[in-house]
């Protein structure tokens, strides 16, 4: 259902899982000794034929790696089959970074307040959590126990992919408000927020405030944009693979976007909103262009074509969501789209040629 990258929440907590291995460092000597070695890249590569990608991750998140990411290090993983996500977790777990944080608190800057050990082991216990239910049972245990943690609107983040985890939309986006109140800028629950409010089956169950809902969603898109650039690019990744970070990023804000201008479109009456179906278009055109694109952003995108009476390009993007999406019910759906259409215009008398 929901189509938010697993490596948007590994980017989110990556940075503070640093933080905490930092703040580790401070311990005692006796602590420390219970803190398992970096992983190697051979302990590495073996891990990721042998075991879950999420397993590797979050191995990767508790212990880090010995070695900086290199082109040549990702092309061993990659075909060590290791995904997109466990490569962003490595590139964020070398030494490099890890020291660089180690400079840091959780806020990000120097000097600030030191976060009591509690609340960093309560936080690594969510953070290293799989299972949904006991992620929520964590996440409203530590509000219960620290309202007024620094690292509070990051637990509620946890929280929100919980239920995102559970499908429970209404919850998702309690969490997101309770994380967003504490800090406004919280990326990660802006997309989780946007990736449900536009959506039928969320606007449905609220349909007295669909305008607001909308509203609210194309204001929070705007600041999900601007914030977007703001991410840091991290010690030892590329430029490339960074603006492909930002690109996936900004793509499911372009996809909630879409979704709010056809919602629009097909709100009134009176027929389709010609103006609300073309910011649609080029709100799912930019969608589609980053280096993952999503089946049902191509889906979305054939359906204001569509409407807007633009056979040819409807088919294309019915074509490629069908192909994106094989094996899955929407490809059926496409397929179904791309028959109808071809019927369509086999009916449809041809122009009349200029004399």
């Amino acid at each position: 259902m929901m189509r938010i990258k697993q490596i948007l929440l590994v980017f989110a907590v990556l940075a503070f899982s640093s933080v905490l291995y930092a703040q580790g460092q401070a311990q005692p000597a006796q602590h420390q000794a219970a803190v398992p070695a970096p992983l190697t890249e051979k302990e590495l590569t073996k891990e990721i034929k042998s075991a879950a990608p999420e397993t590797v991750i979050n191995d990767v998140k508790q212990r880090g790696v010995d070695f900086e990411m290199t082109p040549e290090i990702e092309k061993k993983l990659h075909k060590a089959k290791a995904t997109d996500e466990i490569i962003a977790a490595v590139r964020q777990e070398g030494p490099k970074a890890r020291a660089q944080m180690a400079k840091m608190n959780i806020s990000g800057h120097a000097g600030g307040p030191t976060v009591p050990k509690e609340q960093i082991d309560a936080f690594s216990a969510i953070k290293g959590e799989l299972d949904p239910d006991k992620i929520i049972a964590l996440v409203d245990d530590f509000a219960k126990k620290y309202p007024d943690s620094s690292l509070l609107t990051y637990v509620y983040a946890f929280g929100a992919d919980g239920y995102q985890q559970k499908g429970n939309l209404d919850k998702i986006i309690e969490y997101s408000d309770k994380a967003l109140k504490l800090k406004p800028d919280n990326l990660l629950c802006l997309l989780l927020k946007l990736e449900v409010m536009p959506q039928p089956q969320y606007l449905n169950k609220h349909e007295a405030d669909r305008d607001k809902i909308l509203e609210e969603s194309q204001a929070e898109a705007a600041q999900a944009l601007k914030l977007i650039p703001q991410i840091p690019k991290q010690t030892s990744e590329t430029d490339e693979n960074y603006q492909k970070r930002l690109s996936q990023a900004s793509a499911n804000v372009h996809s909630a976007l879409g979704m709010v201008h056809l919602d629009l479109a097909t709100a009134s009456l009176g027929g389709a909103d010609k103006s609300e179906l073309a910011k649609a278009e080029q709100e799912y055109k930019a969608s589609v262009m980053s280096d993952h694109p999503d089946a049902r952003d191509y889906y979305r995108l054939g359906e204001a074509c569509s409407m807007e009476g633009k056979l040819d390009d409807a088919l294309q993007a019915f074509t490629k969501a069908g192909q994106l999406g094989q094996g899955t019910m929407l490809q059926a759906y496409a397929d179904q789209k791309v028959k109808d259409l071809k019927k369509l215009k086999a009916q449809t008398p041809a122009a009349p040629q200029p004399k």
